[in-house]
């Protein structure tokens, strides 16, 4: 397992490039809301200890995890926004719906960091269970909302070399 024994809040700060003029979008799927709420929180708490204003965070709500993509789309034609942050929520459940809403969106996703100039993070946690979701949303593997606001600053800053 790729997180075991691993705390995906642990990060330095000081190599963390200054995001104090920088405009983030987050949108956040309703889905599994207990854990896109808690997702979302350690992405502002983390955007927020790194100097990013409150007015420099802008936060739209969907559905779901494949309206992500639309929403995410439609923040960056709008928003004037130097990244956005895609948070969501998939759990296994008997179908195969799972399999079908996970590719579409980490496709749509990506297809978004290739067609546009404003790099969308991948915060779309697909897990088998619940209890995984709780681990790394908050739980014992920390927040991947934090890991997710760490790389929306990094992605930030180079969409502003000239």
């Amino acid at each position: 397992m790729a997180t075991a024994n691993k705390n995906l809040s642990d990060y330095n700060k000081t190599t963390i490039p200054n995001a104090k003029h920088f405009r983030f979008g987050i949108v956040v799927s309703e889905w599994n809301e207990n854990i896109t709420s808690a997702l979302y929180q350690g992405a502002v708490d983390t955007l927020t200890e790194n100097d990013v204003a409150a007015e420099n965070i802008l936060t739209w709500q969907v559905p779901g995890s494949f309206e992500l993509i639309y929403g995410c789309k439609k923040m960056i034609d709008t928003q004037n926004v130097d990244a956005v942050i895609a948070i969501g929520s998939v759990i296994q459940g008997e179908t195969k719906h799972f399999d079908f809403v996970c590719e579409a969106v980490a496709q749509g996703i990506k297809d978004l960091n290739v067609l546009t100039d404003v790099p969308v993070v991948f915060c779309v946690l697909t897990d088998n269970t619940l209890q995984q979701a709780i681990d790394r949303s908050g739980g014992k593997h920390g927040n991947k909302g934090t890991e997710a606001a760490v790389v929306a600053i990094r992605m930030a800053a180079i969409k502003a070399i000239k």
